[in-house]
């Protein structure tokens, strides 16, 4: 497993992450029906709604993962925001970033991820829409923009909610 690099512009990232006021809040449904969404559409297990703080990936919606956050030094999706296209592993025993990683030698048991990171609009990568699975898969170009699309639309409910509120 390689260790996670961090993007060059990390202290401006968290300060724009945090300015959402967002971390830690209760559940939104909105939030809650995209992943859900996402979920049935891409016929996964897991579908995630993921920011990434410091220390750790906090989840704000999730659909079949049971924790509510896990640290960033083995996320997936702490790779995905270092790039604006989706992310997409299809076979993560077959790439070296992943080799080892708890998440995929133990529980959840990811083979399959693929991460669309939330760019907000003034530049930073705060987190992503991803989806994962047991087993190896992969993404075509009209499945990558309806991911592209959900991911989007997390994108305008992060930016137009209203720090503070939980609206359903």
């Amino acid at each position: 497993m390689q260790e996670l690099p961090r993007p060059a512009d990390e202290p401006d990232r968290l300060q724009a992450l945090r300015q959402l006021l967002i971390l830690d809040t209760p559940p939104e449904e909105r939030f809650d029906r995209l992943t859900a969404f996402a979920a049935q559409e891409f016929d996964v297990p897991t579908a995630l709604l993921s920011l990434i703080d410091d220390d750790r990936q906090w989840f704000k919606a999730r659909v079949g993962m049971g924790p509510c956050e896990t640290p960033r030094s083995i996320s997936f999706c702490g790779h995905a925001i270092l790039q604006d296209d989706i992310m997409v592993v299809p076979d993560a025993h077959q790439d070296e970033r992943f080799t080892g990683n708890p998440l995929v030698t133990g529980e959840p048991f990811i083979r399959f991820y693929a991460g669309a990171p939330l760019r907000l609009p003034d530049g930073h990568n705060v987190g992503t829409l991803c989806l994962l699975d047991s087993k190896p898969r992969t993404l075509d170009e009209i499945d990558l923009a309806i991911l592209g699309s959900l991911r989007d639309l997390a994108v305008e409910e992060l930016v137009r909610r209203e720090p503070g509120t939980a609206t359903p």
